[in-house]
C-alpha cells in the first residue's frame, strides 16, 4: 500500500514547452513529469539547483490527469534583450517578436508519493492550508497557477484484463489500449526525467483522452485509491 497526495492545479493560460521548437514555441498538451517536479518542488521550497535530485522516479511517483478539454491559442510576445538594457524600461531598444502556443484555462490533478514522509509530510502540510514556499506555475514564470488539496488516499497495485485508467499513461507501461470510437487520444513524446545539469535522460510516449476521459487498457498494472480512481505514474 501506498500513500498518495491529491490536489489539482489550474491557471488562465499555461505553456509548457516542446523540446524540439525554437523560434516558434508549442506546448506539450498536459505538464510533463520533469514540469510536475518544478511545481511540486516549488510549493514545498526545494532550492531550484537541488530539486531534481528529490525526484528521481525510484524516490518519487507523480501522476497526473486532465481536468479540463485541452485548449489551445497562440500569441504574439515581446521578448527584450535584458543584457543590453539601461537602468530605465523606456531605454530598451532590442525586442523580439515570438508567437507562442499557450493551454487556455489549463487544469489537472496531481498525484504525488514520496519514498521520504519527511517531503510527503511537508508537501502535505502545504497543499492541506493552500500555503507554497515559492510561486507556483504552469510552465513559464508569468502563468501563475492556483491549486486545491484533494486529499491523501491508500493507494493498492492490482492488475486487470481491462480496467479504465483516469491519469495520462505510458505508453511502454501499459498492456494495450481499448481504442474507444468517439474519443480523441493524444500522444506526444515527453521528458520523464532529467539529470542535475537538466539534461533529459528519459523520454517516453504519454497518451491521454483530449477531454479528459478514462482511457480503457488490457492487462495493465495500475494503482486504485480509495476513492475509487484508477491511476498510473509518469
Amino acid at each position: 500500500m501506498t500513500r498518495v497526495l491529491v490536489f489539482e492545479v489550474w491557471g488562465e493560460y499555461g505553456h509548457f514547452r516542446k523540446h524540439y521548437t525554437t523560434t516558434s514555441p508549442l506546448t506539450f498538451s498536459i505538464p510533463s513529469r520533469t514540469a510536475l517536479t518544478g511545481l511540486i518542488g516549488a510549493i514545498i521550497g526545494l532550492p531550484k539547483e537541488e530539486y531534481l535530485g528529490y525526484f528521481r522516479r525510484k524516490r518519487a511517483q507523480i501522476g497526473v490527469r486532465l481536468m479540463a478539454p485541452v485548449k489551445k491559442v497562440r500569441f504574439s510576445e515581446n521578448l527584450i534583450d535584458t543584457k543590453k538594457a539601461g537602468p530605465m524600461m523606456n531605454e530598451i531598444k532590442n525586442r523580439t517578436q515570438i508567437q507562442y502556443e499557450l493551454l487556455k484555462d489549463p487544469r489537472f490533478r496531481v498525484y504525488f508519493a514520496h519514498e521520504d514522509p519527511d517531503i510527503q509530510e511537508t508537501a502535505r502540510d502545504l497543499l492541506s492550508t493552500h500555503r507554497s514556499v515559492y510561486t507556483p506555475c504552469l510552465g513559464l514564470s508569468e502563468h501563475i497557477a492556483n491549486f486545491m488539496y484533494i486529499g491523501e488516499y491508500e493507494a493498492e497495485k492490482k492488475r486487470s484484463e481491462a480496467v479504465e485508467i483516469h491519469t495520462a499513461v505510458r505508453s511502454d507501461e501499459v498492456g494495450s489500449i481499448i481504442f474507444e470510437p468517439g474519443l480523441q487520444y493524444i500522444s506526444e513524446i515527453m521528458p520523464v526525467e532529467m539529470a542535475d545539469d537538466r539534461t533529459v535522460t528519459d523520454y517516453s510516449e504519454i497518451i491521454f483522452e483530449r477531454n479528459g476521459n478514462p482511457i480503457r487498457a488490457e492487462n495493465t498494472l495500475y494503482w486504485e485509491l480509495e476513492d475509487g480512481e484508477h491511476i498510473t505514474f509518469l
